[in-house]
């Protein structure tokens, strides 16, 4: 299933849907006709657990009034919802860690364990929404494609073994950073400000990606190929990053990990490049889709 949040033209307010080969499906109005019991948003569906999940494959099944079926051009989507916690994945493809150590002062042996960071719920901003570029703040906006895994269960402490029984799907996430804005080599201000992590457009559940270890990804900046690779090329795949992180930090239904970026990042090429007022920039994976973002000045 392809899960998305949306708004029409007719009604401002956030509203759950399907996305189907051709209609936008408001679930919630597919609830109240068929008189079943719904969250009313994405992040109430994803703590909801499985078995609201399989209401909704019925509910598909179903009936569909024509109030609640949208041609795509007739909607517009928002991030699918607000994490609780989004947990960044630094230097996790092995071309991005030599990049990094050439372009960012970081380690250029490979990290032993996997390399976290934060970025508060505050930086989401969805598909089609503006980046900010205040320069201000920043002259190095740089980006980076990443495919996210959004937690379905709570998991702590959970093994390799288990790790992909917690995940409810995936969706896109677009690790913005300003280059110039480690503090003594904390990352928090660089990559958590206001608009730095673009999400969406869907989320897809776990049941449609046949193996999430194996998705094409790719970033461009205004029509022009920047970064190529697949998720194949993780250093530590998706298992050992939920293992690791639950070791100490419980994640909770609705929590996103940003699974890290491959090599191409603005800050590795010769010279740099960065985003600037009037680029577009768009995160593409695998199954899941594009997500589009135009960079504005926010001065």
């Amino acid at each position: 299933m392809r899960l998305l949040t949306f708004t029409t033209a007719a009604d401002a307010a956030p509203r759950l849907g399907v996305e189907t080969d051709d209609h936008v499906l408001d679930l919630t109005a597919l609830a109240d006709h068929a008189g079943v019991p719904l969250p009313r948003d994405l992040l109430g569906l994803v703590q909801a657990g499985p078995a609201t999940l399989d209401a909704v494959r019925l509910l598909l099944e179903g009936t569909r009034p024509a109030h609640a079926v949208h041609r795509p051009d007739d909607v517009r989507l928002g991030a699918p919802f607000r994490p609780g916690k989004i947990i960044g994945v630094g230097l996790n493809y092995v071309e991005h860690v030599e990049e990094s150590s050439r372009s960012l002062d970081t380690d250029k042996e490979l990290p032993p364990r996997p390399v976290l960071f934060s970025k508060p719920a505050t930086a989401v901003t969805g598909p089609g929404a503006p980046v900010l570029h205040n320069a201000d703040l920043t002259t190095q906006l740089d980006w980076e494609c990443e495919l996210a895994v959004v937690i379905g269960r709570t998991a702590s402490r959970v093994s390799e073994e288990d790790a992909y029984d917690h995940i409810f799907g995936f969706s896109i996430v677009n690790d913005i950073s300003a280059r110039d804005q480690r503090r003594s080599g904390q990352w928090f201000f660089s990559k958590g400000q206001d608009s730095y992590a673009p999400f969406g457009p869907v989320v897809v559940t776990a049941d449609a990606i046949p193996d999430p270890m194996a998705l094409d990804l790719s970033l461009r900046v205004n029509g022009v190929t920047k970064q190529k690779s697949n998720t194949r090329h993780m250093l530590f795949p998706i298992a050992r990053l939920i293992a690791d992180i639950s070791s100490g930090v419980t994640l909770e239904p609705g929590d996103v990990i940003a699974t890290g970026s491959p090599s191409g990042v603005g800050a590795g090429m010769v010279p740099p490049e960065f985003l600037a007022p009037g680029d577009t920039v768009e995160a593409t994976v695998e199954l899941i889709g594009t997500l589009t973002n135009p960079v504005v000045d926010a001065r």
